[in-house]
């Protein structure tokens, strides 16, 4: 496997990405659903104020952000992770294009880690826009006003920026940690729709999981509570425990999953 190789995959790759309509409706919605929620929190009376951050959201922008995330990351996130990952391997079997790629003095694992890094940098695209437009839509709509913590604490516009940063940066080890298990059920499978749906309904079982009362081990190995981690950001003093936690539960699902996924390749006759 050269390095070589997986650049020419990654290439073909992201031009086939950039033909794909899914793919560029999902970074529309990711840049525009924000702005859209600021509209329509404009003209609404209540707040959401049974969710974190739901009472702030009128009262500094830095608030919008921190709502966003709190709600993609039970809903939408584990689908962004997904939506190309689950279909990036399925697709070759659907459309019988295996033979074509592997006769092109490309081998399977070139062309496996290039398809990976496109769908990891996919779905890191996604999660960065959707937080960059997120605080956009923020201080746009609502302004830079100081945000209350979670513990009373004021916090400067300034660090507040860069705290709504990192929190969303700590969503990417279990987005990619769903992109890797949606490669592993592509492989697997043959299917796209295995792909994408399973992980993302495995995704929606998680946070059911994590409300009824069990283990607490079991709740802190489940790949969405790394979603959570970053509410130690913003209390007083901060503690950044979770986000180590949530930071090494993703990276061995991601793990994992792509080497279920690698095995899965190497293991079939992809000339049939």
């Amino acid at each position: 496997m050269s390095l070589r190789g997986v650049i020419q995959v990654a290439a073909v790759e992201l031009a086939k990405l950039r033909a794909r309509r899914v793919a560029a409706l999902v970074l529309t919605a990711c840049v525009l659903a924000p702005f859209a929620f600021v509209l329509v929190l404009r003209h609404q009376a209540e707040l959401p104020e049974d969710t974190l951050f739901g009472r702030s959201v009128k009262d500094s922008g830095f608030a919008i952000p921190l709502f966003v995330l709190g709600f993609a990351g039970q809903w939408a996130l584990p689908a962004v992770g997904c939506v190309i990952a689950g279909d990036i391997l399925a697709g070759e079997d659907r459309h019988g294009t295996w033979p074509s790629l592997l006769t092109r003095s490309r081998t399977r694992g070139e062309v496996f880690v290039g398809k990976a890094l496109v769908a990891i940098a996919f779905s890191v695209a996604a999660v960065a826009l959707l937080g960059a437009s997120s605080l956009a839509a923020g201080i746009v709509g609502v302004g830079r006003q100081p945000l209350v913590g979670l513990s009373g604490n004021e916090i400067a516009p300034g660090r507040a920026a860069l705290l709504v940063a990192l929190a969303w940066a700590s969503a990417l080890p279990p987005v990619l940690g769903f992109t890797a298990i949606a490669m592993a059920l592509s492989a697997v499978t043959r299917s796209s729709t295995a792909g994408v749906g399973l992980p993302v309904l495995g995704g929606f079982l998680m946070e059911l999981t994590a409300l009824v009362d069990g283990p607490e081990v079991a709740r802190r190995l489940l790949l969405s509570t790394g979603f959570g981690a970053w509410h130690g950001l913003f209390a007083d003093p901060p503690f950044q425990r979770p986000l180590v936690h949530g930071a090494l539960v993703g990276a061995t699902w991601a793990g994992a999953g792509f080497a279920i996924a690698w095995a899965s390749l190497r293991g079939r006759d992809l000339g049939a």
